[in-house]
């Protein structure tokens, strides 16, 4: 396996370790509004987004491996 496969699987990776990660990101802001929490609730969400963001870069970074 040579290091740019060792890149894509390790981006793979990270990607769906974020996806995890922003499903529970919006579950948490859902339970922080509950609570009341609006503005707490509001910068969880924006984590999420954030994390949804930084998946987007490394799906193009593994797309750049393959041209």
């Amino acid at each position: 396996m040579d290091s740019l496969e060792k890149a894509r699987i390790r981006m793979e990776h990270w990607i769906e370790h974020n996806d995890q990660h922003q499903q529970e990101y919006e579950v948490f802001a859902q339970e922080l509004e509950q609570a009341g929490k609006q503005e707490a609730a509001a910068e969880v969400r924006a984590l999420s987004q954030l994390t949804a963001k930084g998946s987007d870069h490394l799906r193009r970074a593994i797309q750049s491996l393959q041209a």
